[in-house]
């Protein structure tokens, strides 16, 4: 049986159609039942925890072969993050005490920098969780190319879509999550030893006008990328409602400047087959 978190999400729906496709019990972790209602329809057992309940936790993970563990986002972090240690203290808590016989995390490019930015985060994830005593993988994932979603309806409706990432022809690690739940699905039914660590990008980088191509093609319409000046992003993310921005700002310069990268580069990372322009047409027919 396995246990995962993050199952109402992108990622985690994928590795729960993958495992059950393959014949495999799965039990849904999720905060309340209705939340796992489509699960439990599937044949899914479900489990009720919150991620910083260590003794929901434990239960949820108890007689699991293996637990897939996906933190949940947080593009406004308090100053420390104190919200992810929490999390990832009952997280090493239940694990320690659950014993399943191995864990897969999903975690992200770059979470070896030592620069300060947001995706410090999975960091302290991967520190924490490295310890524990029973086989664990982290898949370092690229940026989501379902990150473009907020984008189709500027693509749509005036064909200019505002970009973070720059300059626009710089290509960007980037992979779909049909590629990661497939990849995080086959992590847990392997073997292996100690901590191990996967690194995954699609079969080629993308840049931000490759993306502005995509939706051209697939609206039919001219569509560009127009870069959001460095020096507006502050105050817009506090316009928008952020409170503390900064560790996002530190990210966008990483991926911009080159620092966000693979530990094994671009040759040491496996390669997904989700390509672009599907994607940008799963987006697109979501906002339809």
């Amino acid at each position: 049986m396995f246990a995962l978190t993050g199952i109402t999400g992108q990622v985690g729906g994928v590795v729960a159609r993958a495992l059950l496709a393959a014949g495999h019990d799965v039990r849904a972790v999720v905060r309340n039942a209705e939340k796992g209602a489509e699960w439990a329809d599937q044949g899914c057992e479900l489990a009720i925890a919150e991620m910083e309940d260590a003794a929901a936790l434990q239960n949820a993970f108890t007689g699991a072969e293996a637990v897939f563990v996906l933190m949940p986002s947080n593009f406004d972090p308090t100053p420390g993050f104190p919200e992810t240690r929490h999390m990832v203290a009952a997280l090493r808590t239940a694990l320690a005490a659950a014993r399943p016989a191995k864990v897969v995390c999903l975690s992200t490019i770059g979470a070896q920098a030592t620069q300060p930015n947001l995706l410090n985060r999975l960091q302290i994830m991967e520190q924490e969780l490295g310890q524990l005593p029973m086989p664990v993988a982290f898949l370092r994932a690229a940026w989501f190319i379902e990150n473009a979603l907020r984008d189709v309806e500027a693509a749509r409706t005036t064909g200019v879509i505002p970009s973070f990432l720059q300059p626009l022809d710089k290509p960007v690690p980037m992979v779909a999550t049909a590629d990661i739940g497939r990849v995080a699905a086959g992590l847990l039914q392997q073997t292996w030893q100690g901590r191990k660590i996967v690194e995954l990008e699609g079969s080629h980088r993308v840049t931000p006008n490759d993306i502005a191509a995509g939706f051209a093609r697939l609206l039919g319409r001219d569509v560009r990328m127009e870069v959001v000046p460095r020096e507006t992003w502050e105050p817009l993310f506090i316009s928008q409602g952020m409170k503390n921005p900064k560790p996002r700002i530190q990210m966008l310069d990483g991926f911009n400047e080159g620092w966000i990268e693979f530990e094994g580069g671009e040759a040491g990372s496996i390669k997904g087959s989700v390509p672009l322009h599907i994607v940008l047409q799963t987006l697109i027919e979501r906002m339809s």
